[in-house]
């Protein structure tokens, strides 16, 4: 009986832990950027859409932070059509 009880508290304490985590990234909003400068203020590279792309423009100073969402909200930003918005 005390093995069960103590089993299902740990997975309740477990549970509630968990939980609100995962509701948290779900509810975060994609912050929608007016330009690149104010978008390369937060990240200096540019936005990449995955981590697989590649850079056509040529060499830059900064890596790209990746992210499909952040690229989606901000994907009128890329002239090059190369999957990285606003790269430097």
């Amino acid at each position: 009986m005390k093995k069960s009880l103590a089993y299902s508290l740990s997975f309740a304490l477990l549970l509630s832990i968990a939980v609100p985590a995962t509701q948290q990234t779900a509810h975060a909003e994609v912050k929608k950027y007016k330009n690149c400068k104010e978008l390369n203020q937060d990240y200096k590279g540019g936005v990449a859409k995955s981590a697989d792309i590649k850079n056509k423009g040529g060499k830059t100073k900064h890596k790209p932070f990746v992210s499909a969402e952040l690229y989606e909200a901000n994907k009128n930003k890329d002239r090059d059509r190369d999957f990285i918005a606003c790269e430097k």
